[in-house]
């Protein structure tokens, strides 16, 4: 699985207010939103093939975080 890169997790923490973030920081908030991101695109799939469909949509990602 592709990860996201620590200067973009570092980003998101910056722009949230923190002055410095360590690397242990940036490397768990990376491995919560990349299983967070998991866990809506496996519902997002069971909504589009419960609309048989095989393409996920921008509804299928919005109706499955508002389900998690």
């Amino acid at each position: 699985m592709a990860e996201l890169s620590l200067s973009s997790v570092e980003k998101i923490l910056r722009d949230a207010g923190a002055k410095r973030v360590s690397d242990e920081a940036a490397k768990e908030l990376r491995k919560v939103i990349e299983e967070f991101a998991k866990d809506i695109g496996t519902e997002a799939v069971n909504v589009a093939e419960h609309a048989g469909r095989k393409t996920i949509k921008e509804k299928d990602i919005r109706f499955a975080t508002r389900q998690s």
